[in-house]
């Protein structure tokens, strides 16, 4: 047994001559582990009593009303250990880590919930961990940092290039290829160099597997829509692979529109004319200028602000299974503020392009239909971002008591 290589025009393997060993090692063990019944038994239990799954699917009455659409559903990733989807697929790569009888984890991490998983299982499995973060993200994303160094890791702020998540990525694999023998690389979205892609979906999977048998208890049926943020894909894609071969269910991915459509204010990979690149050992959809170099991005959402999407996500747009739209800042943070004043539920900005999206596609819908939003995240560790934009007058008065307490 193998696992897919390319989906379609996109995916491979496109790294150093050196890496290529690690990445057969890697995927030797997951195949391997697949098939052990005392892996997936521990990775199970795991998954039940330190995770937190099943998370729950919440009818969302309240925003339903509000709506006046389809009824909506909300799977609270969000109530996952660590506050994220995140731990699922970094617990299933530290599994693996101990079967190939590594001693430490690095990754790279954006909105820092990565990182911050990835962190806590190797404190969990008693595995060193160093996690890579542009100096953007530390600032913006400080409570999870915070966290991290808590946990035991070390976090290295990355000052090259646009010093976001891109960079992150450069500096974990420079990383990882020097210290290969005792290193597992927790790649934490759905793309990178195979087999990284299809080991992050089956372990993402889980999410939509719990939404058909949860739904299915509630209502009787099936979903008739599936809406998800979009970065580089785990959320997105492991809500969606249990459904892809379902046409009668449409998926919806929402990418960062950030502040309008000019270069570098925007991650939104997929609007307009899409291009095609290899970046960072895979081939997708990235954001290039005219010369193929990458371009910068912006997003309030540090979680997708990123130049490239998931290969597999990049087929299924290619070939019209994915509709993909973009959501703008001010609209993620009024989606923010609407989730928490109907639901009492606060989302992660990465969570509130979801929700912005589940907003503008609901009211168009029929009134029977089924839509499920995936919470991917809680917006706590969003405070440094948040407070600023929407209290940002008693945000800075609270920093400056702060910082002249003990004066």
């Amino acid at each position: 047994m193998t696992l897919p290589r390319h989906f379609g025009p996109f995916g491979g393997r496109y790294v150093p001559e050196m890496l290529v060993p690690a990445l057969d090692e890697l995927e030797a063990a997951f195949l391997a582990a697949r098939q052990d019944p005392a892996f997936n038994k521990s990775f199970d239990e795991l998954l039940r009593h330190y995770c937190g799954r099943p998370t729950p699917l919440y009818p969302a009455h309240n925003l339903t009303r509000h709506l006046n659409g389809c009824h909506i559903f909300l799977k609270l990733e969000s109530l996952n250990h660590t506050g994220a989807h995140k731990i699922t697929n970094a617990l299933g790569q530290a599994l693996l880590a101990l079967r190939m009888g590594k001693t430490r984890l690095i990754a790279e991490t954006g909105a820092g919930q990565h990182g911050l998983a990835t962190a806590t299982v190797a404190a969990r499995c008693g595995l060193g961990c160093t996690v890579f973060m542009g100096e953007v993200d530390v600032a913006r994303q400080y409570p999870n940092v915070f966290a991290m160094r808590l946990l035991g890791a070390e976090v290295v702020a990355v000052a090259d290039g646009t010093r976001t998540l891109k960079d992150a990525v450069n500096a974990a694999l420079k990383e990882w290829v020097q210290h290969l023998p005792s290193t597992h690389y927790v790649l934490g979205s759905a793309l990178g160099p195979h087999p990284y892609p299809t080991i992050v979906r089956e372990f993402q999977s889980v999410i939509g597997r719990e939404v058909a048998s949860q739904l299915q208890t509630l209502t009787g049926r099936k979903p008739d829509h599936l809406v998800a943020c979009v970065g580089g894909g785990s959320n997105s894609i492991g809500l969606f692979a249990p459904f892809l071969d379902d046409r009668e269910i449409r998926l919806y991915g929402a990418e960062a529109g950030g502040r309008g459509p000019a270069p570098g204010e925007h991650a939104a990979r997929l609007q307009g004319r899409p291009t095609t690149g290899i970046v960072q050992g895979y081939k997708s959809y990235f954001l290039q200028d005219e010369h193929g170099q990458i371009q910068g991005t912006h997003s309030i959402s540090a979680g997708l602000d990123y130049a490239g999407i998931g290969p597999e996500l990049a087929w299924h747009f290619q070939q019209g299974r994915i509709q993909f739209s973009a959501i703008s800042d001010d609209e993620a943070l009024a989606a923010y503020q609407l989730l928490a004043r109907l639901e009492g539920i606060i989302p992660a900005l990465e969570s509130a392009h979801a929700v912005a999206l589940a907003a503008r596609l609901a009211p168009r819908l029929p009134k029977d239909d089924l839509m499920v939003v995936n919470i991917s995240g809680r917006g706590d560790k969003d405070l440094f971002i948040t407070a600023r934009a929407l209290d940002e007058a008693r945000w800075r008065a609270f920093l400056h008591s702060e910082v002249h307490r003990d004066q």
